[in-house]
């Protein structure tokens, strides 16, 4: 397979990237999912956005683990190129990976030179390591996978419902595990999954804290990578989000569970590590695709407003136009002259209208004026991606209509009403 003119491959290169993300750019439509992990679009639709987005609700450890198996996957990836650029073959670096990649197949098995071609286990499941998640004829594998954890039910019961159903995918069975040498792994406090030190996204940046930058695309790395980098990141993957009561442990049905870990060491690796975490990964993909993504964009493409920055606009705005209620009544009860004064209640209510239309729609117009949008709570950032631009606009231009209608018939109404002195 030719990797540079594959389309879904995920850009790993700066020209790669900017190609990549000009394209993306040409099109009229908003994002998907595998685009915002690719890092092709641009604030308020970003990686970065949709990770505070996900921080919000709780849900940041689903993404984690994506990127962090993106990453492991990726040593996987680069570590196969390596041998082949030394020369060697698959069979003759790990034979025990090359026959359980003929025995149950391989996503890797493309860059691999096997004799003899595997049947993939899931021939119909997306590829990750080449940015594939287009929609396949097995949508039915997964059963409406939600985001959320054994740590977390009573936040899946009120917003994920019910824990979804089993999926059709699952680990390899346990008889083939015992075979491979399954059980707890030794070491809990593993380094950082690269030879540099590269970490995930909420990894690198510290629990609970915004992340300031993205996390790397491309692994910075001075040498080969070696077995026991894939080793030391399969395990520490294991033990930060499968690993039964884990601090931050995903939801995953049972049948994807992971209850023990291959046991491995750098002379005999396990021939499971590189692809371990697949079909979970495919899954969280799936999760986050059909619960957290389609909040992201109603929340970041069609609004600019926070949740508290909306619930202070209301309260503001509830106050406004109670002010204003009280001036209209006060100057008819105090037949005020002359009766054009009364227009003066234009202000009071123009104000409280754009703030509680504002806060109703979670978009500010006076925000989309200046092309901002809020991040967290009265922190913003500059919208760049044109498209949401103009849907920002639009609706922005909306509201000031529907507030513009609304605040003359209340001035109209409360300037002819004639006075009377109590």
């Amino acid at each position: 397979m030719n990797e540079k003119s594959d389309p879904n491959a995920i850009p790993t290169t700066k020209e790669q990237r900017r190609t990549s993300t000009t394209r993306y750019l040409k099109l009229n439509r908003l994002p998907t999912l595998q685009e915002v992990l690719d890092r092709r679009t641009k604030p308020p639709l970003d990686l970065f956005c949709f990770y505070i987005f996900l921080q919000r609700e709780s849900a940041e450890d689903a993404l984690d683990f994506w990127l962090d198996v993106q990453q492991h996957e990726n040593m996987c990836k680069a570590y196969f190129k390596d041998i082949k650029r030394s020369g060697r073959t698959i069979d003759e670096e790990w034979p025990e990976f090359a026959n359980y990649a003929r025995t149950n197949g391989s996503h890797f098995s493309p860059l691999l030179s096997l004799s003899t071609s595997a049947t993939p286990r899931q021939p119909n499941s997306p590829n990750p390591a080449q940015g594939d998640f287009s929609p396949r004829s097995n949508q039915g594998e997964f059963d409406s996978p939600t985001l959320g954890g054994t740590t977390r039910e009573r936040r899946d019961t009120e917003s994920h419902g019910n824990a979804p159903r089993s999926s059709m995918l699952s680990p390899a069975p346990s008889s083939t595990m015992n075979e491979l040498g399954m059980g707890r792994p030794q070491n809990r406090d593993r380094p950082s999954m690269t030879p540099s030190g590269k970490m995930s996204l909420r990894g690198k940046f510290g629990g609970g804290q915004v992340p300031k930058t993205k996390a790397p695309t491309v692994i910075a790395r001075d040498r080969a990578i070696e077995k026991s980098a894939l080793i030391d990141g399969a395990e520490r993957i294991y033990l930060r989000y499968l690993l039964p009561g884990a601090e931050r442990e995903i939801y995953l049905p049972p049948s994807l569970r992971i209850h023990d870990f291959p046991i491995s060491t750098p002379d005999s690796a396990s021939p499971m590590i590189p692809d371990l975490f697949h079909a979970q990964k495919v899954y969280i993909f799936k999760a986050l695709e059909q619960d957290a993504f389609p909040r992201f964009l109603r929340a970041k493409a069609f609004g600019n407003l926070t949740p508290l920055g909306s619930f202070v606009r209301l309260i503001v705005g509830l106050v406004c136009l109670w002010g204003g209620f009280v001036l209209a009544f006060s100057l008819i009860f105090l037949d005020w002259k002359p009766r054009l004064t009364r227009l003066w209640t234009i202000l009071p209510f123009i104000v409280a209208l754009n703030l509680l239309l504002s806060s109703y729609y979670s978009l500010s117009p006076l925000l989309a004026l200046f092309n901002r949008s809020e991040t967290t709570p009265f922190r913003h950032i500059k919208v760049k991606e044109p498209y949401v631009r103009k849907l920002l606009t639009i609706r922005a231009l909306w509201i000031e209509l529907v507030c513009i209608l609304i605040t003359a018939i209340l001035v109209v109404i409360f300037t002819v009403v004639p006075g009377h002195r109590l």
